[in-house]
């Protein structure tokens, strides 16, 4: 195959976040083959917007040299500038990272200086945000019509992007397993002592930013139910608080569980991913709402099975029984018949094997693949 010219356009180290990291995966892949310069942003959110840290210098495990960080967001001099960069390269294909009506300003004034003859693709990682957001699907639809191609993750997005755009060119592919935060350098054993768990303990994890779509406190409505099926089992919720953590630390002390949880709260650095992972049994996501999830395919990349709730496109990319369990959402019985049934029966072994047989449908190879296929460099096979 020719070696073609690729912009890719998106958050990449020291940004945070899974989206960042997708950015740092893909341009890895791609490379193999073409010729992709990374463009990212000099601003990203104003600060009055997300008053957060959106970088993270404390590890590099995704930094990409060659990144340039070219674009002000709401800086439509800045944009327009970018633009006439990017069309004088005349690059063969540009791959935007799509997943925020926010951007939609700035990717419309990119769009019209870039004009009709270079070819878009947008991985659409939301085509909608999991929170209502003014004007959002008016914003999505302006952006997204000037895309020649599109890549989802989820077949729930796939039927958001056709309410859009009843004709668009896309396909589905799996969010790839983000396997590169397992260093192997420590063991299981190791990674309990490191956070002061016992060997014989029965972990659970959720894990990330914690936010009300996320579902946090079915679990945590379950816990009195699972800790009177299984004994020595604890929760870890690993993540910074999106909101109020007083209220989830209310609800702990109402459902006398506060000896069963550890909250270890705060925004947790890309090197310090694989302990919690690594100690933990089974990985939780009680999700009321959701497109995809990257906490899956870490977890399927610590080879850890999951629990998922049956909302948006997390049950695409989980085998019931296999790799893990898919249960009703906002049901606190179901998320602990589920985790009863793991340890009771032993499953871990089993799921383990099953994990390990998906693991090139979740490779970044296939990812790089489907997109070639779907801009006709290369035939499906």
């Amino acid at each position: 195959m020719e070696k073609k010219k690729i912009v890719l356009i998106g958050p990449v180290y020291p940004y945070k976040g899974g989206i960042s990291h997708n950015t740092s995966l893909l341009y890895r892949t791609l490379s193999k083959k073409h010729d992709v310069r990374l463009i990212s942003y000099k601003m990203q959110y104003p600060k009055l917007l997300f008053r957060k840290e959106q970088k993270d210098y404390q590890s590099d495990l995704f930094k990409i040299d060659s990144a340039e960080f070219l674009i002000h967001t709401a800086n439509p001099v800045n944009i327009v500038s970018v633009g006439k960069q990017i069309k004088k390269s005349s690059p063969d294909l540009i791959i935007i990272q799509w997943w925020h009506p926010y951007f939609a300003p700035c990717y419309r004034i990119l769009e019209g200086v870039l004009g009709k003859k270079i070819p878009i693709l947008f991985i659409c990682h939301n085509v909608l945000p999991h929170e209502s957001f003014p004007l959002d699907k008016q914003l999505a639809r302006a952006v997204l019509k000037k895309g020649r191609y599109y890549v989802v993750h989820a077949e729930s997005d796939a039927e958001e992007l056709l309410k859009l755009l009843p004709r668009a060119d896309y396909k589905r592919n799996p969010l790839p397993v983000f396997n590169v935060f397992k260093s192997g350098n420590i063991t299981g054993e190791e990674a309990r002592k490191m956070i002061g768990e016992g060997q014989d303990a029965k972990l659970l994890l959720f894990f990330g930013f914690v936010r009300e779509y996320k579902g946090l406190k079915y679990l945590l409505k379950a816990m009195p139910l699972i800790k009177r099926q299984t004994e020595k089992v604890k929760l870890l919720v690993v993540g910074s608080f999106a909101g109020d953590k007083e209220d989830y630390m209310q609800m702990l002390r109402e459902e006398t569980i506060e000896d069963c949880v550890k909250v270890i709260d705060g925004y947790i650095p890309d090197n310090e991913i694989e302990k919690y992972f690594l100690a933990c049994d089974l990985v939780v996501l009680p999700y009321v709402s959701a497109t995809q999830s990257g906490i899956v395919q870490i977890a399927y990349g610590f080879e850890k099975p999951v629990v998922v709730t049956n909302v948006g496109g997390l049950p695409d990319v989980v085998k019931e029984g296999r790799t893990g369990y898919v249960v009703a959402p906002e049901n606190a019985q179901a998320l602990a018949e589920a985790i009863r049934d793991f340890f009771e029966n032993g499953r871990y072994t089993e799921m383990k094997e099953h994990i390990c047989q998906q693991a090139e449908c979740f490779s970044w190879d296939r990812m790089g693949e489907t997109i070639e296929e779907l801009v006709g460099w290369k035939k499906e096979v």
